[in-house]
Formats: structure tokens, C-alpha cells, sequence
């Protein structure tokens, strides 16, 4: 079942119904061309931004708001990132959508990360932005729960003054339903990611095994919630991966230097 987004999102993207492991999993989907799978990250899906107008010019653009986020029921058995990368595997098995390129963003890029070194040949090219999955060898991830979400936000960014798209971030959202949805998704973000905090120990040894996939990290010169330090650790670790550091940006770079990131993008994904 698909129908029209309600949002103020300029009528670029609708939202469907994909039945999935007993569940129907809420797929937001815009443009055309060729399909890019967007992984959003651990508050949920932000809305649609410019970074998203742009490159639906030429992507279809395929986000899954994952199970327990968003409109997206919970599926128990999802206890771990490693599962919901194994969910996320099944999905583009069964819509047949493989290979196909992704980004992730955040957690989002965590999953992504994860689905790589489960089923490489799953993936053409694979963009990670700021994703946790790594502990920074400087520094910390920064705790979601020691403040409110509208702290966190305001920490994800360099400068909220100074960033246009900032107030538009989750504005698709009644101010109630909001909130809700964001406590939500901080629940299920601690089910799949709280021991450790947002890292997988491991990862960083399975994704030295990744050949021929290409990758780029995409990380904000002055990120307050995922160190650049772990940016580097994650170049480390993937064969052949390219790390953009953008400067006077911190944790969103697609909304606080949003022509640049979308340049990259285009440039990377060609």
C-alpha cells in the first residue's frame, strides 16, 4: 500500500507499506533514477532536506524508518545492530534490490557498516556520514541519555544559528507525536546499541576483510557527537576508503555544508 506524505516535504516523496518478517516496514521514497538506500540515524528519519531534493534529481531515493522507529512497528527478536543489518539484508533480497548503493548516516551508518561485512556483494558503493560503530580512540561518543533530545540536537551541529535547515530537522512531526516518536526511538536505540555504548569492538577487525568495495566516510571537521578521531579508525579499517573531512561542520555536514556534501555525493556515486 503506498499513499502521498502528508508533510510539507514539496510533494517530493511518498510514503509506502512493504510487508516484511511479519510486519510492515515504513518506506519513505523520492525521485528518480537510479535506487540509493538511505539509513537514517538513532532519532529517527529527520525529514526531507535539501541534501535529499538535490540528489533526487537523479536517485530514487529509499528510506526504511527501521523496526521501532517512526511509523515502523518493533520486532522483538531485533536485539542487536548485527540483526537489524540481517533484517535490512533480507529486505533488499526479497524486493530485489541488490546491489544497490547506501548511506548511512549515524547509527544509520553503524547498520550500513555492519550489513558490509555481512554481504559485501549487497552493496556498489557504500557511504558512511559520521557513523558510530567504532570507539574513538580520542575522545567519546556523545551519551544521548544524559541530556534531552532537544540538547542533543543542538550539540549535533556546529552552529544551530548558522545552519538554515536546522529548525526543519523532525519538522514533519506533530510537536506531541514528536516527542514521542523521539522517545521512542531512544528506547530502541538502547535495546540495539547500549553494551557497549554505540561501538561494536569487533567491527573494525571484519571490516578489514572488505575488498572491493568502494567506501567514503564522510565526517565534520568539529563533530561533537562522533569524534573525528573514529573517522580515521574507520578509513583505517576499510580496504581503499576515501575520508571527506569537511571543515566548520560538526555532526550533520549534509545540512551545514549541504553544496559540498551533495558535490561529494555526486562526485562518489557517479
Amino acid at each position: 500500500m503506498a499513499h502521498t506524505s502528508n508533510t510539507a516535504e514539496l510533494n517530493q516523496c511518498s510514503e509506502d507499506r512493504i510487508p516484511i518478517a511479519g510486519i510492515e516496514l515504513t518506506l519513505i521514497k523520492g525521485g528518480s533514477g537510479e535506487p540509493l538506500m538511505v539509513l537514517h540515524e538513532e532519532l529517527g528519519y529527520p525529514g526531507w532536506l535539501r541534501w535529499q531534493s538535490e540528489l533526487a534529481r537523479e536517485r530514487t531515493l529509499l528510506i526504511p524508518m527501521h523496526p521501532g522507529f517512526g511509523h515502523t512497528p518493533r520486532l522483538d527478536w531485533i536485539g542487536s545492530i548485527h540483526d537489524l543489518a540481517s533484517f535490512y539484508g533480507r529486505l533488499l533480497r526479497e524486493q530485489a534490490l541488490a546491489p544497490i548503493d547506501v548511506i548511512g548516516f549515524s547509527l544509520g551508518g553503524w547498520i550500513a557498516a555492519e550489513m558490509a561485512i555481512q554481504n559485501p556483494a549487497q552493496f556498489r558503493r557504500m557511504v558512511l556520514v559520521a557513523p558510530v560503530g567504532i570507539r574513538p580512540p580520542q575522545g567519546e561518543i556523545f551519551d544521548l541519555y544524559n541530556v534531552t533530545v532537544n540538547a542533543y540536537l543542538r550539540t549535533s551541529v556546529r552552529d544551530p544559528g548558522d545552519t538554515p535547515e536546522f529548525s526543519r530537522l523532525f519538522a514533519h512531526l506533530e510537536p506531541l507525536e514528536q516527542l514521542e516518536k523521539w522517545e521512542e526511538a531512544r528506547i530502541e536505540t538502547a535495546r540495539l546499541a547500549w553494551k557497549p555504548y554505540m561501538y561494536n569492538p569487533s567491527l573494525p577487525h571484519h571490516l578489514e576483510g572488505l575488498k572491493g568495495l568502494p567506501a567514503a566516510l564522510v565526517w565534520g571537521a568539529e563533530d561533537a557527537v562522533v569524534p573525528l578521531s573514529a573517522g580515521r579508525e574507520y578509513n583505517k579499517a576499510i580496504p581503499g576508503s576515501r575520508l571527506k573531512v569537511i571543515a566548520r561542520a560538526g555532526h550533520r555536514p549534509e545540512i551545514e555544508s549541504t553544496d559540498e556534501f551533495v558535490k561529494y555525493l555526486r562526485e562518489f556515486l557517479a
